[in-house]
């Protein structure tokens, strides 16, 4: 009985992936816009039909270019405005900011999802410590708690608090504003988030590999424990154990050909790979899976508008059940 049911729901895996395949991930590349398409007045409307209702990416080329931050944010101009301000770092060995890494115990080899190090310094120590590349440590700003609105108020003027078009059809305002600067070997391993993101590059670029949530059963995840970085700086880095604490997360590094070889069902997930540059925004659907690299002193904002739980959510827990994650 168990076997007739295991192959039941693989063909049903099957047939949701020919599905979307044939009906919805037709062609290898996001699709790309003009600014000049958001100035319609009819683009809010146009923007949740063709992309929210559907759950599909979009990239805006110019999108934020208006923003005054794009011809002034670097971290030159951070050293004159703001260079004794403090500012939170996420500090790792290894670039890998809430990502998996070994430890070695007593049991031999475990693998933890481990968070970063935060380090408070002020940003002139920031920016001089993502110029030594020789440093065996990598630095991000990358705390997600609408950290520019909250840490960074006196550069809001250069941004906005909110899309305007999105917050339209959206229906709301967004739920935080985040703030990312650092370090080219820095990368954010692959994740969803419960949220509507419209991601905007300020200075620089963004390599993003996407995923839809269509293809969640090719995805691996496992249960990791949890740890957190210390004394990365000191050259004493260890990993502090979460005594009891554990945490599903994705198994997979897409920039790892091995772990191809180790979890052979991931060739089977629809990837698509985008750069997005200085000015430009990206619509990242919510649960879309994402892996994130970037330019050196790459600087962007984010904003986060809470996602609707509405039946797709629900279908989306189903899928995630049925897959045994």
């Amino acid at each position: 009985m168990c076997d007739k049911t295991d192959k039941k729901i693989a063909e049903a895996f099957q047939i949701l992936k020919t599905e979307t395949s044939e009906l919805i991930h037709v062609c290898p590349d996001v699709p790309v816009i003009s600014v000049g398409e958001t100035l319609r007045t009819d683009w809010p409307f146009r923007f949740y039909r063709d992309f929210v209702a559907k759950n599909y990416p979009v990239i805006i080329r110019g999108g934020c270019k208006h923003f005054p931050a794009v011809s002034k944010w670097n971290s030159r101009y951070f050293l004159d405005t703001i260079p004794n301000k403090e500012v939170t770092v996420a500090v790792t060995p290894n670039g890998y900011a809430d990502g998996l890494a070994a430890k070695t115990t007593e049991k031999g080899k475990v693998h933890y999802f481990v968070m970063p190090e935060e380090v408070k310094m002020p940003m002139r120590e920031f920016v001089k410590k993502m110029d030594d590349v020789s440093k065996q440590y990598i630095c991000y700003i990358q705390k997600q708690n609408s950290n520019l609105t909250e840490d960074f108020s006196e550069l809001m003027c250069d941004v906005q608090s909110e899309i305007p078009w999105a917050s339209k059809a959206f229906d709301k305002t967004p739920d935080a504003v985040n703030f990312w600067m650092g370090d080219a070997r820095a990368v954010t391993s692959l994740h969803k988030d419960p949220y509507e993101n419209i991601y905007c590059v300020i200075d620089g670029f963004k390599d993003f590999i996407l995923i839809p949530p269509t293809d969640l059963p090719y995805v691996p995840y496992k249960t990791y424990p949890v740890g957190t970085y210390k004394d990365v700086m000191n050259k004493k880095c260890y990993i502090e154990d979460h005594k009891g604490e554990k945490i599903e997360w994705i198994a997979i590094d897409p920039l790892k050909r091995n772990h191809y070889d180790k979890y052979p069902q991931f060739k089977n997930a629809t990837q698509y790979k985008v750069r997005i540059k200085s000015g430009d925004c990206l619509y990242l659907p919510s649960l879309w899976f994402h892996h994130v690299k970037q330019s050196h002193k790459c600087i962007a904002i984010n904003y986060w508008y809470d996602m609707d739980f509405d039946i797709k959510y629900c279908y989306y827990n189903m899928l995630k059940r049925l897959s045994g994650t």
